[in-house]
């Protein structure tokens, strides 16, 4: 593939709702520009861009890929992103690196939860749009219907550049409502039309909906609103112009329609691109990270003639391969060989074999130009959301800041041998997933693996078997419960122990009350006199500490107490640091009995996000598991719910929202504080904990 100046390059992301369409309208517009051999179809498995054999087994988009087509001497850079609400965060991370999005929308479902979700996205980068109603030839595909339903949710700026010829089965093309003219196709043909006078039947139709596009681009320009009030409408070229300009510009989201398994209407959505939709340069300047928090952020110009700078959108972790880094050349020309440093490590990487990518395929370049993307192998040290470049003209762009992951599992190896391969496995994976984490609970000495929702953690865990052969168990988390004190407690340690020789003898009187919340642990040394020697009172404090670790209701760590040392008593011969800390132990177990033990869990922050027809239901939902509405809010269909809610009862949610949602809700939860446990929760928990601790005995004696 020859290089291409930024004016000559377009970026597009496609995004839309699970199952809209958008991977078949990638394959059809690559094979209709000549890219691929064949139509690639998701049902066959033979699609360019779900190529992962994860993609091809669950028929659906798990990562963000590239694929890049030439279309009358432009390069078209296709980024396929995911529409399942447990993978949208590919689709947010790809969004940085390309300069507009074309928004598939189903015709016969319309705007759905994760079109809204991703128009969003776009509309916090400023990302023009144009959307495509695809699937035009189904059942119950309906152009007035899909119209409604996207100028219902986006406005009335929404306006359509095409009429689609037939519906449903007899869907046989399209009218340009620019050039006026109707194209036809060969249903999976090769996606060149035929082109023709538009049908008597829809001539009346399409003037009128040009003649509404027309004064709708006018509005937001004064020359053309001049012109239109002169002479009623306006000439083709300033037409022209003027709908690229009102793209760009964020003022106009056109619609087109297609069908990507009949490859209807393909090589008018290249045309577009290439005519209507921004070239990698319009952006003009790419803002970085201010410098001081207070600071002005630093800007680059989008030009080949700016020092060379770049940032990673993607990295994949190939078994083979090895780690392949997808980045986009924001300034410069990147060339083969080129040395370059990482602004976030203070590495120095070496770009050797740069390429630009069609799915899994890598093509070499010599050189990319600024506004491109591409592709490079076996970097050591750069990952996803670093910036590198030119030495003597540092910037850094900002990395896009995703939510915490919603569901926590903990992970087991099946065998030694998983045991040994599980850590490498998992954090090749970590390199390239940026919602998956993985690491141990101190108090229960769990390992957890953490993610947007079961799903992605069911797909990490088949891409551990088949890439890495390491075989794992999936279990419920432990809640990590906390112990503390209502109460306050005088009790007396004394530990004495005489074996012939020496003996030990420790003695300690403390004093225990409870903290605030979060405090955790306070000692006051209160002794006078030297009742106890100096050198053993750390070991009182110790001992007091090891027992707090294994808890005295259920086994859990005992948090937010105080202990005042006051008295105690020692021997000058018999006394040493062992018996004061095993005075100390003594004590705790004392005080604990009568200061009122209790239990307590962790409560999350919870933000869910459904259609409105759900929100009673949910919020019945979240009361039943001891949730507490905090707040709701109303947002394009969607009504989004925050609540503080126990963890225990969160363990299974994502499973349950979906089933209660059909798929269409999401939501996302951080730990806020830790409060009582109810006095029923806490007989089970204890009663639980003490049956695990017996039949932990009852094994240790077999």
């Amino acid at each position: 593939m020859k290089t291409y100046e930024g004016e000559n390059v377009r970026n597009v992301a496609v995004i839309g709702h699970s199952h809209s369409g958008k991977t078949s309208l990638v394959s059809a517009l690559l094979f209709t520009a000549g890219s691929t051999p064949r139509l690639g179809r998701v049902d066959d498995g033979t699609t360019i861009t779900d190529y992962d054999e994860e993609e091809v087994a669950r028929q659906m988009t798990i990562s963000a890929s590239l694929a890049a087509v030439e279309w009358s001497k432009t390069k078209i850079n296709l980024v396929d992103t995911p529409g399942f609400s447990m993978f949208i965060h590919e689709a947010e991370l790809a969004m940085p690196a390309v300069d507009s999005a074309l928004v598939v929308v189903d015709s016969v479902s319309g705007v759905q939860v994760i079109t809204q979700k991703v128009w969003n996205f776009a509309e916090k980068l400023s990302l023009p749009r144009a959307v495509v109603c695809t699937r035009m030839d189904r059942e119950r595909a309906d152009f007035e219907r899909v119209m409604e339903s996207l100028t219902s949710a986006f406005g009335r700026a929404v306006i359509p550049v095409q009429l689609p010829i037939g519906a449903e089965k007899n869907f046989k093309g399209v009218v340009d409502l620019i050039k006026m003219k109707a194209y036809y196709y060969e249903v999976g043909g090769n996606g060149r039309a035929r082109v023709e006078d538009i049908p008597a039947d829809l001539t009346d139709q399409a003037q009128a909906a040009r003649d509404a596009l027309i004064e709708f681009v006018a509005e937001g320009d004064d020359d053309l609103m001049s012109e239109f009030f002169d002479s009623g409408t306006l000439a083709a070229d300033h037409l022209t112009a003027g709908i690229h300009n009102a793209v760009r510009d964020g003022r106009l989201f056109p619609v087109l329609f297609a069908s990507g398994l009949g490859n209807i209407g393909s090589d008018q959505i290249l045309d577009f691109a290439v005519d209507y939709m921004p070239s990698a340069t319009e952006r003009k300047t790419m803002a970085g990270v201010p410098a001081t928090s207070d600071g002005e952020p630093p800007v680059r110009k989008i030009s080949a003639s700016e020092p060379l700078s770049l940032f990673i959108f993607k990295t994949v972790s190939d078994p083979f391969a090895g780690r392949i880094s997808y980045f986009k050349v924001v300034s410069g020309v990147l060339k083969n060989d080129a040395s370059l440093v990482n602004y976030n490590r203070g590495a120095t990487e070496k770009f050797s074999h740069i390429s630009v990518v069609s799915g899994k395929q890598l093509i070499p370049v010599t050189e990319l130009s600024a506004g491109d993307v591409g592709a490079v192998a076996k970097l050591k040290e750069s990952l996803t959301g670093d910036t590198l470049g030119d030495k003597a003209a540092p910037i850094q762009y900002p990395p896009t800041v995703l939510p915490e992951p919603a569901i926590t599992f903990a992970i087991e190896p099946k065998s030694r041998a998983d045991e040994d391969k599980l850590g490498v496995g998992v954090h090749k994976l970590m390199e390239e997933d940026a919602m998956l984490r993985f690491y141990r609970d101190q108090q229960t000495k769990d390992f957890l693996i953490a993610g947007t929702g079961q799903q992605h953690i069911e797909v990490v865990v088949s891409k551990l078997k088949r890439r890495y052969h390491t075989e794992v168990v999936l279990k419920a988390p432990k809640v990590p419960y906390r112990e503390t004190i209502r109460g306050t407690a005088d009790v007396q340690g004394r530990h004495k122990k005489q074996s012939g020789g020496h003996g030990q003898f420790g003695d300690c009187k403390i004093k225990m009350s409870p903290l605030p919340r979060g405090a955790h642990f306070e000692f006051v040394n209160d002794i006078f006199g030297g009742a106890i020697p100096k050198n053993f009172i750390p070991a009182v404090e110790k001992g007091i500490l090891e027992a707090a670790e294994r808890g005295f209701l259920a086994g859990y760590p005992v948090v937010d107490f105080k202990v005042n040392l006051y008295d105690g008593s020692y021997h000058d011969v018999d006394s040493n640091e062992l018996s004061f800390k095993t005075a100390g132990r003594i004590a705790f177990k004392k005080a604990m009995e009568v200061a009122k033990p209790a239990l307590l869990e962790p409560i999350m922050q919870v933000e869910i996000t459904v259609p409105d027809e759900f929100a009673g239901a949910i919020m019945g939902d979240m009361n039943s598991r001891r949730g507490r509405i905090q707040g709701m809010d109303n947002e394009a269909g969607n009504t989004i719910i925050r609540a503080t809610c126990p963890m225990s009862e969160m363990l299974t949610y994502g499973t349950d929202l979906t089933s209660m949602t059909q798929g269409r809700g999401s939501f996302s939860m951080e730990m806020d504080h830790y409060d009582f446990v109810p006095a029923l929760q806490q007989e089970k928990i204890i009663a639980a904990a003490k049956a695990a601790g017996a039949g932990a005995e009852e094994e240790e004696e077999e």
